[in-house]
């Protein structure tokens, strides 16, 4: 996991982070502010935001301007890319397909089954590589987000908002 970004944000930090994701077979980006309680090694609630088309990891920190409310709350926020990106990921034919979509789903057939991975991404991997590098109340995580409908069948520690 390498940190691309970082900047002091309500006492608190706003982080862009890139790792080898597994599952979806090439880099991810997700973001992440840790309020003041975080930094001092403080384990915080947690809440996931699934942003919806054509955004990124920083979406969120950009427009949403929840760090203040947050850092006030003990909440850290992680967002994670939309979907994955790169020369060797599938493009479609139409803004709204591929790279960027914002579909949280696992796909089934080629080409996208290779990379579009998501469920999995956020569910397994992404939710294991935070809670073990950052401190995270493993009993409350929350899920939240916009533009698109979304399931996860395998969310055993992460409650849906």
């Amino acid at each position: 996991m390498e940190l691309i970004q970082h900047n002091r944000c309500f006492d608190g930090e706003q982080r862009i982070y890139a790792f080898n994701s597994k599952v979806l077979n090439g880099e991810a980006k997700f973001s992440i502010f840790l309020p003041p309680q975080a930094l001092l090694g403080q384990a915080c609630r947690t809440l996931f935001y699934l942003a919806g088309l054509t955004c990124t990891e920083d979406t969120f920190a950009i427009k949403a301007h929840a760090q203040r409310l947050a850092a006030q709350l003990g909440f850290i926020l992680i967002s994670p890319d939309t979907s994955p990106r790169g020369e060797h990921v599938a493009q479609g034919d139409s803004w709204d397909l591929g790279q960027g979509a914002g579909f949280y789903i696992n796909a089934t057939q080629a080409p996208w089954a290779e990379h579009y991975q998501m469920e999995r991404f956020i569910v397994d991997e992404l939710y294991e590589l935070v809670s073990h590098n950052f401190p995270i109340q493993v009993h409350k995580v929350g899920i939240f987000g916009h533009s698109k409908q979304c399931f996860f069948e395998n969310m055993e520690n992460i409650l849906v908002c």
